[in-house]
């Protein structure tokens, strides 16, 4: 079956399009999903909250540790093998945590699972900016990010209903024919291959320093305040800082560090893309608690209300992306973070008393500037590098994501120990909750508002439409 139509001009376009948009698709979906789902797997395999945890830390450890790597092994052999790599491997993954028998293969499927994940994320974005002409990429990467949006919105609602009704496997066995569908379009479908960089040599031993300074870093993050979670964060940091120092001095390092120094659209994009993430990727777990706690919100209805914000995203990104393709990005992508702190900035001030329309309203203004940050971002990135840079880009942008959600979740629990301590919120506790709530929100405006002078110092767009 060719559901690309015809062959012709804009066959391998829809084609990519099509590709794209089911990886980006089933990657967020699965991470919100199974979230939903960590209760029920819990309770089958008697697992205590730590290693509960590594369900999802799994994931995202592997995915930061080989994005970048994979991004650059894409450059130099070819974007649709590593794409196809990618696919094949999540889509085996999957069907391995679906028949898990024991904690551990779980979290060993979901650890592969990020592995191909880096390898479709570290491709994805990359292959469309290499199909679509510059003109075009903003309409189609607004597209894309709609499609990241809807897995992300749609997976604690399918999510739920899956795991109530048919067990928590079903998550995984629902995305198999997707990936099954992926795979053998871009194996027999998608023509071409885009391997810029051929021919140069990988890095090796650089690729290995920052996975290990990604792995104590992010790992730190996520055990913050403990004081190990400590002593790991600044190990990271340090083993982040030897990368740097390493790779200035190689001949074809695994990230060109010229992209950050000589090119300040490149260097400024990604860091509002950190901060972006960084200042709204907790808000759906504080608002959840607070929905629940305070209001006495069941699971269900809370899900609801919090759904007003990627479905914002999910309508706003194709337009922005559009847009970004007329006016320059860097305008478009400012006013989304404009947007966002005006969307996160109410938060600050929650009450017991505060109405649900008004956190409703206030999560539509987010998801508003979240989706005309996020594709006109993007469009910054990659229209800001050359073709042989087009995998390392891609992948760049999303260890920016990944970075940004664990320092966002990594900065919500250091408030909380700070103002709660390690026990159980009860009423009691409220008060302290609501604290901690506000001056989480209060830092995370102090960042959006960081945001957008480091969305406006990335200058004018440099393109290859100029």
């Amino acid at each position: 079956m060719n559901i690309c139509g015809k062959v012709g001009e804009d066959y391998n376009r829809r084609c990519a399009i099509i590709i794209a948009a089911i990886s980006s698709f089933i990657t967020p979906f699965m991470g919100s999903s199974i979230n939903i789902a960590l209760p029920s797997i819990g309770a089958e395999f008697s697992m205590d909250a730590v290693t509960l945890g590594w369900v999802p830390m799994a994931f995202l450890l592997s995915a930061a540790v080989f994005l970048v790597p994979f991004g650059r092994l894409a450059d130099i052999h070819g974007r649709k093998r590593i794409f196809g790599y990618g696919i094949a491997l999540f889509t085996l993954s999957t069907l391995v945590a679906a028949a898990s028998t024991s904690p551990a293969m779980l979290i060993l499927a979901r650890a592969a699972q990020g592995t191909g994940s880096a390898m479709i994320f570290g491709t994805g974005i990359a292959i469309l900016t290499s199909v679509f002409s510059p003109k075009e990429r903003g309409r189609v990467l607004g597209l894309n990010i709609a499609v990241v949006y809807l897995g992300l919105s749609s997976g604690p609602i399918l999510g739920g209903l899956l795991t109530q009704h048919l067990g928590w496997r079903s998550i995984f066995l629902v995305t198999l024919p997707l990936g099954l569908v992926a795979l053998f379009m871009t194996l027999f479908r998608l023509e071409g291959e885009w391997a810029d960089a051929r021919g140069e040599e990988f890095d090796l031993p650089g690729s290995a320093i920052f996975g290990l300074a990604v792995v104590a870093m992010i790992y730190g993050l996520s055990i913050l305040p403990e004081r190990r979670g400590i002593y790991l964060s600044l190990l990271g940091i340090l083993g982040l800082m030897v990368f740097l120092y390493a790779e200035i001095r190689v001949k074809s390092p695994v990230l060109d560090l010229h992209l950050f120094l000589d090119n300040r659209v490149f260097a400024f994009s990604n860091l509002a893309a950190l901060i972006n993430y960084s200042a709204t990727f907790a808000t759906g777990f504080l608002l959840s608690l607070y929905l629940q706690y305070i209001k006495g919100l069941d699971p269900r209805t809370a899900g609801l209300i919090l759904v007003a914000q990627p479905i914002m995203m999910t309508l706003v990104s194709p337009f922005a992306g559009r847009l970004s393709d007329r006016k320059d990005p860097r305008i478009v992508a400012t006013v989304g973070m404009a947007f966002t702190f005006l969307g996160i900035l109410p938060f600050a001030v929650l009450r017991e008393e505060t109405s649900l329309a008004y956190v409703v309203g206030s999560l539509m203004v987010l998801g508003f500037g979240l989706g005309m940050f996020s594709s006109p971002n993007t469009n910054a990135v990659m229209s800001s590098v050359s073709r042989k840079f087009y995998g390392v880009a891609s992948a760049t942008l999303g260890t920016m994501r990944l970075f940004g959600q664990m320092l966002s979740m990594g900065l919500a629990m250091l408030v909380f120990a700070l103002y709660i301590g390690r026990v159980e919120i009860t009423p009691q506790s409220h008060f302290q909750f609501l604290m901690a709530t506000r001056t989480a929100f209060a830092i995370f405006a102090v960042l959006c508002a960081l945001g957008i002078l480091a969305s406006l110092a990335r200058g004018n767009q440099q393109t290859e439409r100029s």
